[in-house]
């Protein structure tokens, strides 16, 4: 028995900070051999604004997160890096959707990156990243910005 976890789940928004996220999991991944399972998630409103807007957007809302998803697994398979599965999901919040395909695939991390906001800026736009931290059932490497502003890949 590995103390290194089979399978490593990437989520990504597609942000700079989910790039900072993607090179450590690819970097983890390449280290433990462990297969890396990226996911991205569709955008999601509040119920009274959603049942509107997804029936007439929802195939947009599900290209976009589509879109954000092939583009990630492009970047890490050109930088090296191998995606053992993407997942697109969606009709759900990002934190939970994170949560429950991480259970679903018996990850044994969760990577994810954090624009780092603190304080009241955090109270008030909430954090998928402490909600999955929060909830998650394996452990949760989250990815914070450390100066610069380059991209890894």
């Amino acid at each position: 028995m590995s103390i290194f976890p089979a399978h490593i789940l990437l989520a990504t928004d597609g942000s700079p900070h989910a790039d900072l996220a993607a090179r450590t999991a690819i970097d983890l991944a390449g280290a433990t051999d462990s297969r890396l399972h990226v996911v991205a998630v569709g955008r999601t409103f509040p119920a009274a604004v959603y049942e509107e807007y997804a029936e007439t957007r929802r195939e947009d809302l599900r290209r976009e997160a589509q879109e954000i998803l092939d583009e990630q697994v492009r970047r890490i398979e050109e930088s090296g890096g191998t995606v053992a599965v993407a997942h697109l999901k969606l009709d759900e919040e990002r934190d939970e959707a994170i949560v429950h395909l991480a259970e679903d695939i018996d990850a044994g991390l969760i990577v994810i990156g954090s624009r780092g906001f603190g304080g009241m800026k955090r109270a008030l736009m909430g954090n998928v990243a402490d909600s999955v931290v929060r909830h998650a059932h394996c452990p949760v490497l989250v990815v914070r910005p450390t100066g610069g502003t380059s991209r890894p890949f």
